[in-house]
């Protein structure tokens, strides 16, 4: 897997992941997403449309980052989830783990605040 930063704006950073999220590839992403929250970013969003297999340690290293973003007080949100991640994540109950949007506008606009 390849993991790139597509876009920081203040807090909001969008993430990229590409291929597949297993043991070998986990630490990567969050590596990436800890040096950002360190240096400020509160809203993370995982864009997985290039992401196309999920391994149960890709999972745990995606419940991993929720807790430690959550107790930083970030949040974080997938987008363009789909195929067998998308179902994998439905299959353990994750998508009400996880604030799931279906593309990355929609979850970056998900953080704002309520009006």
């Amino acid at each position: 897997m390849q993991t790139f930063v597509q876009e920081r704006d203040g807090d909001l950073l969008i993430i990229g992941a590409d291929g597949g999220l297993n043991r070998d590839t986990a630490h990567q992403l969050i590596e990436i997403v800890g040096r950002h929250v360190d240096s400020g970013a509160q809203s993370i969003i995982v864009d997985c449309s290039k992401l196309q297999v999920i391994s149960s340690a890709g999972i745990g290293a995606l419940l991993q980052l929720h807790r430690a973003m959550k107790h930083r007080g970030a949040d974080v949100r997938l987008a363009c989830v789909s195929g067998l991640v998308v179902q994998a994540l439905r299959l353990m109950r994750l998508d009400g783990v996880f604030a799931i949007s279906g593309d990355v506008n929609a979850a970056r606009l998900s953080f704002r605040p309520a009006p």
